[in-house]
């Protein structure tokens, strides 16, 4: 299948619209696997679904520019990254609209939704795997993958094009760097 979908990107960057298509359709399953990842960790009052992160993610990859994209993992990894955006610009539009005056009317359905993770840890993350970016870029991109998109150490090696010892070794020094960011900066504030 991996031959296919690499068949299909090639065919697609071509002007193929059907391969397109195909080409969703071959990846969708993954795609959808790896948005539920994602939504797993938001709060529970969420109101972006899968389906829309998949297009959001879609669009903001294809929608405006050609992107080169050599094979599915690579594809995956994009998908990852551009999730992972879509739900830090989400949160930021979300905490834009909490300004003096813009009280939220809480009914009884939605009571237990009170007291979730606020939108402000997701900002905090993306503002540290940022930080992390400038200090190993590949280390930054073993976090997307393994811990948001959920992807297993074998894919995560592949979308990057690294060993598992490597990877390893990266996901060992992010996990450290980020715990190390996150209490430093939790307790500075």
């Amino acid at each position: 299948m991996p031959d296919t979908v690499t068949d299909l990107i090639a065919r697609a960057r071509a002007g193929d619209a059907a391969a397109e298509t195909e080409l969703i359709a071959a990846v969708y399953p993954e795609l959808r696997r790896l948005a539920r990842r994602y939504l797993s960790s938001e709060r529970k009052a969420h109101t972006l679904q899968t389906t829309e992160l998949i297009h959001e993610a879609w669009l903001r990859l294809f929608g405006s520019n050609a992107v080169s994209v050599q094979d599915r993992n690579h594809l995956i990894a994009l998908m990852a990254t551009q999730m992972r955006r879509a739900l830090v610009d989400y949160a930021r539009h979300r905490n834009a609209a909490k300004g003096p005056g813009s009280a939220v009317r809480v009914g009884l359905s939605d009571a237990d939704a009170v007291g979730e993770a606020p939108d402000e840890d997701v900002l905090a993350i993306d503002e540290a795997l940022q930080e992390l970016e400038t200090v190993d870029r590949r280390a930054s991109k073993v976090i997307e993958l393994r811990f948001f998109g959920g992807l297993r150490e074998d894919e995560a090696a592949g979308a990057l094009g690294v060993s598992i010892s490597t990877l390893k070794r990266d996901w060992a020094f992010a996990r450290a760097w980020l715990y190390d960011r996150l209490t430093r900066g939790s307790a500075e504030y």
